[in-house]
């Protein structure tokens, strides 16, 4: 596996990294244990980045992903997730301090732990970018 510094992260992330999206099971039937093991054999091959989201599967996807790393007791896996798309409706307002407190909050009892390593705003709209309240909040 070849690794790359991450920003300014001081984070050596591996240059594949493992999307989650697919094992959230939102669109179409995936088997539990089938998701587990592709999570073990990236970990396997040296991939210590994992993307997900929490909804990805309604979060489904991070308890797969905080069980498979309780398993192998494994700390030196960065998880990042993202937040925003669960608005309903979708809009700029709803990226505030409130939401995102409260989205994050559930991500984190998703993911069983006490730190995401990075948290990113999921599909925002552009708007979103123009409102200093919102990357305050972050």
């Amino acid at each position: 596996m070849k690794y790359r510094e991450f920003g300014k992260t001081g984070w050596n992330a591996s240059e594949v990294s493992f999307g989650a999206w697919a094992i959230g099971a939102s669109w179409g039937t995936v088997d539990d244990n089938e998701s587990i093991a592709a999570l073990h054999k990236a970990l396997d091959m040296g991939v210590n980045f994992i993307d997900t989201a929490d909804v990805y599967g309604d979060g489904h996807s991070e308890e797969l992903i905080a069980r498979v790393l309780k398993e192998r007791n494994q700390d030196d896996v960065y998880v990042v997730s993202k937040a925003g798309r669960r608005l309903n409706p979708h809009v700029a307002e709803g990226y505030n301090a409130e939401n995102l407190t409260s989205f994050v909050e559930r991500s984190l009892k998703k993911l069983d732990t006490d730190c995401i390593d990075l948290v990113q705003l999921h599909c925002p709209p552009t708007e979103v970018y123009y409102r200093p309240e919102t990357f305050a909040a972050m």
